[in-house]
């Protein structure tokens, strides 16, 4: 398994995420959501899923994919592991909540 790491926005994502999920659909679904974006993290990090260039107007360096009804943001740190840093929803998708999580 390659190696990726979850930044500290996106940890934080991921907690909104999964009180939202289980509030609205109950713990399984929750769980299950999770998981499929942590397996979604490894596929990233093994290059299985492509990785597309975050948009020059976003003024930042990186990479994003979507999972489900979120994008994932991701960057190569300076180590080479892949670093998660952050998770928004589809909704939610805008330069400035973008600009929030994205640290240039």
């Amino acid at each position: 398994m390659t190696s990726f790491r979850v930044q500290d926005r996106a940890g934080h994502r991921l907690d909104e995420i999964y009180v939202y999920t289980r509030e609205r659909w109950g713990d399984e679904q929750a769980e299950q959501y999770i998981r499929g974006l942590f397996s979604c993290f490894e596929q990233i990090a093994s290059r299985e899923i492509p990785w597309r260039a975050i948009p020059p107007e976003f003024g930042v360096d990186g990479y994003f994919c979507r999972y489900e009804h979120h994008y994932i943001y991701w960057r190569v740190l300076s180590d080479g592991i892949v670093g998660i840093v952050t998770v928004l929803h589809e909704r939610m998708h805008q330069h400035e909540r973008f600009r929030d999580d994205m640290p240039q």
